[in-house]
């Protein structure tokens, strides 16, 4: 739960300058997939937030939950998403003014239980899901198995690798599809940064 309280505090403290309209939670082990101005229009036009929010029926997901979080949380209610968001300033506030979820998730959402991955991307699909992507705008490679995605690391950049990441991808952005589905990527050891920097100004746009 300290994760989200600090992800709250952050959010409380960017929401006192008015002229924040978005709010992007990012890691250190993530790079950016554009330049910032393509970012910037890609965020500012849009009409959903940037959260995953999946019902996921197996035991990661609809196995997590805790029947003492009823009423105010049904199990049909239940939602899962990657910690890393990319959130409108009315979703925002949504998280942060939550009084009625978070003695729940505090309360009943204990390992094998994980907050981070169940209290927002729930939170928001009971109060607006209509301002819900129900995606991320942060690739990851899950294809290794196991707790957590793929590092990679100064060997595995390559432009063929950097290509892979950008292309064969479609979603729906305002409704309606896309091939600009990721704004950022994770996980990138530092070995990676060098690499990153000579591949950059000709697969990422950055001069």
């Amino acid at each position: 739960m300290s994760m989200c309280d600090a992800e709250r505090r952050l959010l409380a403290n960017a929401l006192l300058d008015l002229s924040n309209e978005w709010f992007v939670l990012l890691s250190e082990s993530c790079i950016p997939l554009s330049n910032f101005s393509i970012a910037y229009k890609h965020l500012m036009r849009s009409r959903h937030s940037f959260i995953g929010a999946m019902d996921d029926p197996g035991p990661y997901g609809r196995g997590r939950y805790n029947l003492n979080m009823a009423p105010e949380v049904n199990i049909t209610q239940w939602r899962k998403g990657s910690q890393w968001f990319a959130v409108s300033r009315k979703s925002a506030v949504s998280i942060v003014k939550d009084t009625t979820y978070y003695p729940k998730f505090e309360n009943f959402c204990k390992p094998n239980c994980y907050v981070d991955e169940h209290y927002f991307p729930t939170l928001l699909t009971i109060e607006s899901p209509h301002l819900l992507a129900n995606r991320s705008i942060t690739w990851v490679d899950w294809s290794r198995g196991g707790a957590h995605p793929a590092t990679f690391g100064g060997a595995d950049i390559t432009e063929t690798f950097i290509r892979s990441i950008l292309e064969g991808h479609t979603c729906l952005y305002n409704n309606q599809s896309t091939s600009l589905c990721h704004l950022f990527a994770r996980k990138f050891a530092p070995s990676a940064l060098e690499p990153l920097l000579q591949v950059a100004p000709k697969m990422l746009g950055f001069g």
